[in-house]
């Protein structure tokens, strides 16, 4: 992200501005800049921690939704749970079709 304001809106993140992190994470969200919504969500900002699982569910990057469930996230090992039970349903599938050989 090379907004000209991020270095401002980053320092008064910083100092606690609730609106100064609320416009990170959304600017982060909208570029897909998972190492700013990283940064965020690890400087406790849920808003970001939410924006970094939809991010990664939506990108299929598995590596980052267990690296968030293994930190505690709930939400990212739901995720990891729901593809993890698409992937056996696929697996159960093409046995299926392939005459259980």
């Amino acid at each position: 992200m090379n907004d000209p304001g991020l270095p401002e809106l980053r320092a008064r993140a910083a100092q606690g501005d609730t609106d100064a992190v609320d416009q990170l994470v959304e600017l982060a969200g909208e570029r897909g800049d998972l190492a700013e919504l990283r940064h965020l969500a690890e400087a406790g900002s849920r808003d970001a921690g939410d924006e970094l699982v939809q991010q990664a569910a939506e990108r299929g990057d598995t590596e980052e939704l267990r690296r968030l469930a293994d930190a505690g996230n709930r939400d990212a090992a739901d995720v990891l749970a729901e593809l993890g039970d698409e992937e056996d349903e696929e697996d159960e599938e093409d046995e299926r079709g392939s005459g259980g050989t």
